[in-house]
C-alpha cells in the first residue's frame, strides 16, 4: 500500500493544475485518472479539440470570402475531412501528452484507472489501495441530455460525438444555444451544413448581457445559422439514419418537426460524480447533483475536498484550474482567495464573445448607478484593415466611483482582450486609470481604451 500526502482523482484542469501545485510545494502527490491520456474532458473531447475545429474552419472561411479581396487568387480549397480530424487528434495528442511530461517533472504519480474512495484517507484504483492524509476530487462534468432524447454519439451526440462525425452532415440541428451548441454549430455551418438551433428560452446564451445576446444572434444568422427559439424539445426518433425533432412553441403550445442527419444535444453538463463511494462516505451533496464545500474547498467529511465542475459554480475550465491552486496552497497552510467576480468567459466562434463581472441587467437588479462607455471595432484601424471590423467593446463603471463593474466583448480576439479588462477589476481600477494606459497602436487593443474613454469625457475615434 502507498501513502500519499495528496490523492487527486481526476486529471482534468482542476486535477492536473492542484495535483502539480501540492507537487510544487513540496508534497507527495498521486493522481487517478481512467482515460488512456491525461486532461480530462477539455483536452481530450472538449475545449481543446474543439477549438482547434474552429481554427480549420475559421482558415476556410477566409479562404473563401476574404483571399482574393487581399489579392490572393487561386482555387478556393477543398476540405479534406479526415485530414481536419487527424489534425484535430493531433492537436489533442501535443497537449495530453505535455500534462503528462509535466507530471513527471514534478514528480506526480499518476494512478491508472477509475477511482473509488472506500473509506476518509483512502483511495482504490483497481485492485489496489492507497493511502493519503487528503483526497481532492476533480471528477468533472458530463453532458446532460433530455427526457425523450437517447444519445447514441452517431446521429444524435454530444459535443464528444460531434467532434469525430464519419462525415459532414447536410442538416445539423443543434438543441442549446449556448456556448458548446454555437460554437459547434459554427464549425459545421462554415463547413457547409445547414444548421438550426433549437433553444428554450427566448434568447440565445442565457445570463449573457441581452444587448451582445441580440447583436451576436444578428451576426450568427448572417452567418447562416438559424435559430428556433422559445421551443420545448418532446423527443428525437431515428430511423434509417435520420433523426426528427420533435418540439413545442412555448408561446401557443403548438407542436412541430424538424429533421436533420445529426443532431446535437448541447443542453449543459453535470457533474461527474458516480462511483466515488460518495453517498456511503456521507459526503454532502446539492439537489443539482453537486458537492457541498465550504469556503476552503473542504468536504464535510474530514480531509476530503472537490473543485471544478463538481462543485457549485461555472463550468470553466480556468475556473476549476483556479480552484485547483487554491486547495493545494490551503492544504499548504497558505490563505489562497479565488474571486469569483472577476472569472472571464469566452464564445470562440467569429467574432469571438467575451465577458467579465456584472451586466446591465445584473446591476438594474442590484438597484446599482452605473455608467456605459462603448466604442465599435469599425472605428478600430486593425479591426478595419483585417476584416474585423463587427462587434463593439462595452465597460460598465460605477456612475460614482468609475470603479469597473463589468466589461463585455464582442468582436477579434475578444477572449484574449478581456484579460486586460479583468487584471483592471482585480487591481480595482476605474475606467480612467485603463483610458490613461498607453495601448500600441494598431492593435485591436486600443478598442478596449476608447470603450474606457467613453466611460468619461468620450471616445476619440467615435
Amino acid at each position: 500500500m502507498s501513502s500519499y500526502d495528496v490523492i487527486v482523482i481526476g486529471a482534468g484542469p482542476g486535477g492536473y493544475v492542484c495535483a502539480i501545485r501540492c507537487a510544487q510545494l513540496g508534497m507527495k502527490v498521486a493522481c487517478v485518472e481512467g482515460r488512456e491520456t491525461l486532461g480530462g474532458t477539455c483536452l481530450n473531447v472538449g475545449c481543446i479539440p474543439s477549438k482547434a475545429m474552429l481554427h480549420a474552419t475559421h482558415m476556410l472561411h477566409e479562404a473563401e470570402h476574404n483571399f482574393a479581396t487581399m489579392g490572393l487568387k487561386g482555387k478556393a480549397p477543398s476540405v479534406d475531412w479526415k485530414q481536419m480530424l487527424s489534425y484535430k487528434d493531433d492537436t489533442i495528442a501535443q497537449n495530453t501528452g505535455g500534462i503528462e511530461f509535466l507530471f513527471k517533472k514534478n514528480k506526480v504519480d499518476w494512478l491508472k484507472g477509475w477511482g473509488t474512495i472506500p473509506e476518509a484517507g483512502k483511495v482504490k484504483v483497481g485492485d489496489e489501495v492507497h493511502e493519503a492524509k487528503h483526497i481532492v476530487i476533480a471528477s468533472g462534468s458530463e453532458a446532460a441530455s433530455l427526457p425523450g432524447v437517447e444519445v447514441d454519439e452517431k446521429t444524435v451526440v454530444t459535443s464528444t460525438g460531434a467532434l469525430e462525425l464519419g462525415k459532414i452532415p447536410k442538416k445539423l440541428v443543434v438543441i442549446g444555444a449556448g456556448v458548446i451548441g454555437l460554437e459547434l454549430g459554427s464549425v459545421y455551418a462554415r463547413l457547409g451544413a445547414e444548421v438550426e438551433v433549437v433553444e428554450f428560452l427566448d434568447a440565445i446564451t442565457p445570463g449573457m448581457d441581452k444587448e451582445i445576446a441580440r447583436q451576436f444572434q444578428k451576426m450568427l444568422t448572417k452567418q447562416g445559422l438559424k435559430f428556433t427559439l422559445g421551443a420545448a424539445v418532446q423527443g428525437v426518433e431515428v430511423k434509417n439514419n435520420k433523426a426528427t425533432v420533435t418540439y413545442k412553441l412555448r408561446k401557443d403550445d403548438s407542436e412541430h418537426t424538424m429533421t436533420a442527419d445529426t443532431v446535437l444535444v448541447a443542453t449543459g453538463r453535470k457533474p461527474y460524480t458516480k462511483g466515488l463511494g460518495l453517498e456511503e462516505l456521507g459526503v454532502e451533496m446539492s439537489e443539482r447533483g453537486q458537492i457541498k464545500t465550504d469556503g476552503k474547498y473542504a468536504t464535510n467529511v474530514a480531509g476530503i475536498y472537490a473543485v471544478g465542475d463538481t462543485i457549485a459554480g461555472p463550468m470553466l475550465a480556468h475556473k476549476a484550474e483556479d480552484e485547483g491552486m487554491a486547495v493545494a496552497e490551503g492544504i499548504a497552510g497558505q490563505h489562497p482567495h479565488v474571486n469569483y467576480g472577476v472569472i472571464p468567459g469566452v464564445i470562440y466562434t467569429h467574432p469571438e464573445v467575451a465577458n467579465v463581472g456584472e451586466t446591465e441587467e445584473t446591476l438594474r437588479e442590484q438597484g446599482r448607478k452605473y455608467k456605459v462607455g462603448k466604442f465599435p471595432f469599425m472605428g478600430n484601424a486593425r479591426a478595419k484593415a483585417n476584416f474585423a471590423g463587427d462587434g463593439f467593446v462595452k465597460i460598465l463603471v460605477d456612475a460614482t466611483t468609475d470603479r469597473i463593474l463589468g466589461a463585455h466583448i464582442i468582436g477579434p480576439m475578444a477572449g484574449d482582450l478581456i484579460h486586460e479588462i479583468c487584471v483592471a477589476m482585480e487591481f480595482g481600477a476605474a475606467a480612467e486609470d485603463l483610458a490613461r494606459t498607453c495601448h500600441a497602436h494598431p492593435t485591436y487593443s486600443e478598442a478596449v481604451r476608447e470603450a474606457a474613454l467613453a466611460c468619461g469625457d468620450g471616445a476619440i475615434h467615435a
